[in-house]
């Protein structure tokens, strides 16, 4: 059964400037007198897209959310310079103050749950707690995982994996899969740069769900967000996030106290279940909930309905806590 909330529309839109010539969209829901959350969309470059709202109870929580520096409404659009992991908690940080926002729930799956933990390390003492789905810990194993052929994406699904190398294969005896890719991206001409993003979408769209839309043609309508995903995705990841190797375990102990929940798909082929699994075991106050017959999407019905009630559970427990 599908609990998602009903589609609401924000109540206020705008374009908010930042540092480094960037500037933002952010948008709020709900109602300004719940409690407010941060939804933070992966990627990096996937934008916040519309029905994310549709997790949170409109008359319960104050929804805040934003398309990350390059991507969705957020200009300049494709934009890589001054676009780090550092830059973007800047950004949220920014926005918490701006919206007078003493303390919030941070809210982010896949890439989305990496920015939300790096938020709330930089400073727990605004963070009342955090909903997080499809771990990625920006660890080296974890980009294995998700691009080597000896990862446990490639392993799986070997001709997607093949498909996904076409564009660079001739490039691979100089450079790295991922070295590869930002060359075409960033020098490629345009007919070379539109077919790699399209391979760069198109690996990640066929190997997020469990059960998988067999018309291709339809995996990646949007051409927008596509070039935003694959370029920024590609730019986080070859500079492994902008963060030292195992960073986020190794500074648990500042969140160790908030609560957390953590939901990670039995089968996600694109963050492996082991980053939710060892950061549940470091995390004293969270709770890890595995969902059989799901992979890396937040809408299989599975996963959409343990975000829903993570976010009726957080409401229940901050009431107990007043």
């Amino acid at each position: 059964m599908n609990q998602l909330f009903p589609a609401i529309k924000p109540f206020h839109t705008e374009m908010f400037e930042v540092t480094d010539g960037h500037t933002l969209y952010v948008e709020q829901s709900g109602t300004p007198e719940g409690i407010p959350v941060l939804f933070l969309h992966g990627g990096p470059g996937a934008g916040i897209g519309e029905d994310y709202r549709r997790f949170f109870d409109p008359d319960k929580y104050w929804v805040i959310g934003f398309d990350q520096r390059g991507c969705g409404k957020s200009q300049p659009f494709g934009e890589l310079e001054y676009n780090n992991s550092q830059a973007l908690v800047d950004d949220a940080l920014a926005i918490q103050t701006h919206l007078k926002i003493n303390k919030w729930l941070l809210f982010g799956g896949s890439w989305g749950s990496t920015l939300a933990l790096l938020i709330a390390i930089r400073q727990p003492e605004s963070v009342i707690g955090l909903i997080l789905r499809g771990i990625f810990l920006a660890r080296e194993q974890d980009y294995d995982w998700y691009l080597q052929p000896d990862g446990g994406a490639a392993q799986l699904f070997p001709e997607y994996y093949q498909d996904f190398l076409a564009p660079v294969r001739t490039m691979l005896e100089e450079y790295s899969i991922v070295d590869a890719y930002s060359q075409i991206f960033t020098h490629g001409n345009e007919v070379k740069k539109m077919a790699a993003i399209k391979a760069w979408s198109l690996w990640e769209t066929r190997i997020s769900r469990l059960h998988y839309q067999v018309d291709e043609d339809k995996l990646v309508p949007n051409v927008h967000a596509a070039i935003s995903l694959a370029l920024l995705e590609c730019h986080y990841i070859k500079y492994k996030c902008f963060i030292t190797e195992n960073a986020i375990l190794q500074q648990i102990d500042k969140i160790k106290h908030l609560p957390g929940t953590i939901i990670h798909g039995r089968y996600d082929s694109v963050c492996k279940i082991e980053a939710a699994y060892s950061l549940s075991q470091v995390w004293d106050n969270s709770q890890l909930q595995i969902i059989p017959e799901a992979g890396h999407s937040a809408w299989e019905p599975a996963t959409a309905n343990a975000l829903c009630y993570a976010t009726q559970a957080m409401v229940k427990f901050f009431k107990e806590q007043e």
